[in-house]
């Protein structure tokens, strides 16, 4: 499943954080590349204990955490802190798969289910730039406005076509989410949406309570924690 999620930054909280990251110290991208991934990534990140990057990683993640779209359709466990990355004059990422395992601060090891990227910069700002996922059902092209996140299983190839004018400004992280398979993710993400559009055109309906029931009994008989 993939999946856009609206404003998830906005108005000054938006702009703060951008400026924040902005005037960090960037690096070359290839520092956290995998043996792969260096072949083909050509951009710049922030260092991951970048004191910017960390205050507006938790501001993402605590944004994330409220946000009704993204928690059902992610059914988050764990969320790595979010990265930055950037791209201008050219510089692409070409195709690859993300890593399935990575390691939280603490030391604990995570499985990445899910890959998110989160805009900064607004689609007329830089020409190129979209990242390039090959779903099942074909290839999505993606660039969102700023604030807004996409959401897409880890398992898929993807790249991100050259920028040949102004700058790309994302970031991005993976989450370990409670289901780990996709397609019952997608059932129960599915689920939930039908519930709560029959609980807003029929407050009240006994059918509401009958599916909710269904719709836990499932995630407790499928839900890895």
């Amino acid at each position: 499943m993939i999946l856009a999620i609206p404003d998830v930054l906005t108005g000054d909280a938006l702009a703060t954080a951008r400026a924040k990251i902005e005037s960090a110290t960037w690096i070359d991208g290839k520092a956290t590349a995998g043996h792969q991934g260096a072949r083909v990534k050509d951009n710049q990140q922030l260092a991951t204990d970048d004191p910017a990057g960390r205050e507006v990683g938790a501001q993402i993640v605590a944004a994330l955490q409220k946000n009704p779209l993204f928690v059902s359709a992610a059914l988050p466990l764990h969320i790595l802190p979010p990265m930055f990355n950037r791209y201008s004059g050219g510089q692409t990422f070409g195709t690859h798969v993300d890593g399935s395992i990575r390691t939280l601060p603490d030391g604990r090891r995570i499985r990445t289910d899910l890959s998110c990227t989160l805009f900064f910069a607004e689609p007329d700002e830089y020409e190129g730039g979209e990242l390039i996922i090959e779903d099942t059902y074909g290839t999505k092209s993606v660039k969102l406005p700023a604030g807004h996140l996409i959401l897409y299983p880890s398992t898929s190839l993807h790249s991100v076509t050259p920028v040949t004018r102004g700058t790309r400004l994302c970031s991005f992280f993976w989450l370990q989410s409670m289901i780990r398979d996709d397609a019952r993710r997608a059932l129960l993400f599915e689920m939930d949406v039908g519930i709560q559009r029959i609980a807003a055109d029929s407050p009240g309906h006994p059918g509401v309570v009958q599916l909710t029931g269904v719709y836990h009994n499932l995630l407790r008989q499928w839900a890895e924690i």
